[in-house]
């Protein structure tokens, strides 16, 4: 009769520290059309000075696009790359890194979870400690990719 509380009791205990460890951000306000600007012409800037041709875009916190732009000669496939990798960011509240991550650990499952872009790029837009859209780019290789989209977040 103890070995079933036992058990029940572990459950609890896992199942109550694994959800205090995936605690996500809140969502905030989204994020505005000047503000979606301002974030790409970072990323741009910082593209521009290394001479990679990237496409960028920045959508709010539900995963719509709010702006996008690209540079001349980037890879067509690219377009839709960026936008997928700021959705992703906005909408599960994390770095896109995170799911190439997982996957490389052995969770194969991430890559079955719908809107999912496991290559670096795509960074969630915090504003006081809350989600408020993510900004996706997608040219050059993932760690290019994100690298500007740290610029365009001012966080290099």
């Amino acid at each position: 009769m103890m070995r079933p509380i036992l058990v029940a009791a572990a459950l609890v205990a896992l199942t109550v520290g694994a959800s205090a460890q995936d605690k996500r951000p809140d969502y905030g306000t989204p994020v505005n059309a000047a503000g979606a600007k301002k974030i790409a012409a970072g990323v741009l800037a910082e593209c521009q000075k290394n001479g990679w041709n990237v496409a960028v875009a920045v959508v709010d916190n539900h995963g719509f696009l709010v702006y996008f732009e690209r540079m001349d000669n980037t890879q067509t496939a690219s377009m839709d790359i960026a936008v997928g990798k700021a959705r992703s960011a906005a909408t599960y509240r994390r770095p896109t890194r995170a799911f190439m991550e997982a996957i490389n650990k052995g969770g194969p499952a991430t890559a079955t979870l719908p809107g999912v872009f496991a290559s670096p790029g795509g960074l969630p837009i915090m504003i006081d400690g809350k989600v408020t859209g993510g900004v996706g780019v997608s040219g050059v290789t993932g760690d290019q990719d994100e690298q500007c989209a740290k610029a365009g977040l001012g966080t290099t």
